[in-house]
């Protein structure tokens, strides 16, 4: 499978009164065709650095950086990229369909449909209905749309995405989610960060944890469930604790976790003292990786996170 994005080895260090302060540390990873790539990390662990490197925002780094095989310090490179920023900066004296219009005419795409392209990338993201209203009287979460869809419309074959759900209701991420995924089928690579690591277990298929400025690990959703198949989280309704372990989540609410050989005894135990199941899902998830990989870095670098860059 072809490498649409590569790092290799790239350090990144910034001067901030009188002091060196690393933002990036050897950082290497790649992303290939057909693959969406989760970028996930706590404020200040070195995310927004890592897009200004890709995008040549930032040239003063050691290391490499190539996109679609060329050096990512030339401009060809970026050829096919298309970037969405966490805040979109969209011109809000102009209409969406003036939007993505100027979108192909910036990346050269002449079509002879042109407006009914357009027209079909604002009916896929529900914004449709405001197509010939100005950006300013739009709300954010229809901005993010609109953004989405100024990307998607020049049919790129790297999307970089800064928290692209951000701003948007629950039935919009799952409407972008549903069309990212699409995307990704039909061969295009998406390099993304997010601070909703469920939608980011959802559709990425690695996801890279990167803190202090190091990439501590890369896993995959298979990772994931091999490292603890057999264990389940539980929430359950009761009287009091049952079993041992449990955390109480509010008044008569409660969460624990069980082996899988031990969960049908449980089950029945629970039915016996008049308690209610409310859910089963696996013991391991992005976020319970997420915060033991912070537990364990910051053990062992004293847990300081100072001096470090976005």
């Amino acid at each position: 499978m072809k490498a649409l994005l590569e790092f290799i080895s790239v350090n990144k260090a910034f001067r901030q009164h009188r002091r060196s302060i690393q933002a990036l540390r050897n950082v290497s990873f790649s992303v290939n065709e057909g693959e969406v790539f989760g970028f996930v990390g706590p404020n200040g662990a070195g995310k927004s650095t890592t897009i200004k490197v890709m995008l040549d925002v930032i040239r003063d780094y050691e290391g490499e950086v190539r996109i679609q095989g060329i050096n990512a310090r030339e401009a060809k490179s970026r050829a096919g990229v298309a970037y969405l920023p966490e805040s979109p900066a969209l011109y809000e004296q102009f209409t969406p369909l003036e939007i993505l219009r100027m979108a192909l005419s910036m990346y050269g795409i002449k079509r002879s449909d042109e407006q009914a392209w357009c027209m079909q990338w604002l009916e896929r993201f529900s914004v449709a209905q405001n197509a010939n209203r100005r950006v300013r009287q739009l709300s954010k979460g229809n901005v993010q749309r609109v953004a989405l869809a100024h990307a998607l419309v020049v049919s790129p074959r790297l999307l970089v995405l800064d928290e692209p759900l951000s701003g948007l209701d629950p039935v919009g991420r799952k409407d972008v989610v549903d069309i990212l995924t699409e995307y990704k089928q039909q061969g295009g690579a998406i390099f993304f960060t997010s601070h909703v690591l469920h939608d980011v277990e959802r559709i990425a298929d690695r996801f890279g944890f990167i803190n202090q400025g190091e990439l501590v690990t890369t896993r995959s959703p298979r990772d994931l469930v091999a490292e603890r198949a057999d264990w389940f989280t539980v929430r359950y309704l009761a009287a009091a604790e049952i079993g041992t372990g449990a955390t109480c989540v509010r008044d008569g609410e409660f969460e624990m976790e069980i082996n899988q050989k031990d969960l049908p005894e449980w089950l029945l135990t629970l039915n016996h003292a008049g308690g209610q199941l409310l859910g089963v899902k696996p013991a391991v998830s992005l976020e319970s990786v997420f915060f033991k990989i912070l537990a364990e870095s910051g053990a062992a670098s004293g847990t300081a996170t100072s001096g470090q860059a976005a």
